[in-house]
């Protein structure tokens, strides 16, 4: 499974997170999103949106300044199933 790409590199609080929010409502449950970042905020944001989204923040690193961010879509909540699934 390949992952997305996301550059929010020289873009501030919030916008990576608003930005990646609308990259993963695209994936399908389980892909996986890169974003990479330059704010130093970023890091905080992802961390808190992930706990408060449900999504996996499978890993985060940092090189020259930019920050990698790898999260995994969360599976579909019960209420986002189509009728005919349930």
């Amino acid at each position: 499974m390949a992952e997305t790409l996301l550059d929010v590199k020289g873009l501030n609080c919030p916008l990576p997170v608003l930005r990646a929010n609308r990259a993963l409502r695209g994936l399908a449950p389980g892909e996986k999103l890169r974003v990479l970042a330059t704010d130093h905020a970023a890091i905080a944001d992802f961390r808190a949106f992930c706990r408060e989204t449900g999504h996996d923040l499978l890993a985060f690193s940092e090189e020259a300044g930019v920050f990698s961010f790898t999260i995994r879509r969360r599976p579909h909540r019960a209420e986002e199933l189509p009728e005919s699934a349930s």
